[in-house]
């Protein structure tokens, strides 16, 4: 679609503002249209490192792919990538077509986009400041060829900085932030901060997912509590807003991440798998929602 057929009058891409460079209107442009056959826009984030954020964005993306819906995984983590270890994509190369990048499809409803992608060896440390990683996410919302998707999830790197804010500067309809943490009140507290980070920017906060809540036992399946339990739930009460689900430690999710396999596709029978399940749930209401 091109802009000036657009009949989406409410569009802030439609027009030129004032004090913009055509080049950047120009170029604002060509990302609403790529934005435009997305329908929901998705930023997980953390508070700090270490809290299996990436590992709930890969199994909300396939857990969404699961159910039908056409996914997007985007890793904007540009100086620790990894997602494509977890999808078993470490040595792929990528391909382009008169369309744009070709995004790596991982069966028939997701398709994944990382930096690694295009680093010459896995170990590669890319040494950016903030205005370079700006570029090249805004290159892999624009150049990248999507397609139609009804999410897009996006892999933030911890923290406040230069990644998730460019995302939402970017995409200027994104649906919200989902925040993952651990029980712990240092994690919790952390996350606190990337709540307030939302608020002052705009971005909706979709809800708190609470990560290695408890460890289940691989013979019995008995949840314990061996640090703390219910940190993600009263983060969530306190700075009021969704609390999304727990998922405990469990060794099946550790091993699938490391074998490149997501633990829902190799494990999806189990009681963890379920909760992933019940998590993207809010999610997946956002698009009844929007039919409605």
């Amino acid at each position: 679609m091109d802009c000036k057929s657009c009949n989406k009058e409410d569009c802030p891409s439609k027009n030129q503002r004032p004090d913009e460079r055509l080049e950047d209107f120009l170029e604002r442009q060509e990302l609403a249209k790529r934005m435009c056959k997305i329908k929901h826009k998705i930023l997980v984030m953390s508070g700090k490192g270490g809290v299996g954020k990436s590992t709930v964005a890969v199994n909300m993306a396939v857990a969404l792919s699961r159910e039908g819906y056409n996914v997007g995984l985007l890793d904007v983590d540009i100086h620790g990538p990894s997602i494509p270890t977890m999808l078993n994509l470490k040595d792929v190369k990528m391909m382009q077509s008169d369309a744009g990048v070709l995004p790596v499809k991982v069966g028939p409803h997701l398709k994944v986009i990382s930096i690694a992608f295009f680093l010459e060896h896995p170990e590669q440390a890319v040494i950016w400041r903030g205005p370079m990683k700006m570029g090249v996410i805004k290159q892999f919302l624009k150049d990248v060829d999507w397609g139609d998707l009804d999410y897009l999830i996006i892999d933030s790197p911890p923290g406040t900085g230069d990644e998730p804010l460019s995302v939402v500067q970017l995409i200027e309809d994104i649906d919200g932030g989902v925040m993952v943490t651990t029980p712990q009140e240092v994690a919790a507290s952390d996350v606190r901060r990337s709540v307030t980070f939302c608020e002052k920017i705009n971005l909706p906060v979709l809800g708190v997912v609470e990560n290695m809540s408890g460890f289940r036992c691989p013979d019995c399946g008995k949840v314990t509590d061996i640090f703390s339990s219910g940190g993600g739930r009263k983060l969530a009460e306190d700075m009021k807003v969704p609390f999304l689900g727990k998922v405990p430690i469990d060794p099946a999710v550790v091993q699938a991440g490391d074998e490149g396999t997501p633990f829902v596709n190799a494990y999806g029978g189990t009681d963890t798998a379920r909760e992933f399940n019940e998590i993207i749930q809010p999610i997946i209401d956002l698009e009844t929602e929007k039919r409605t």
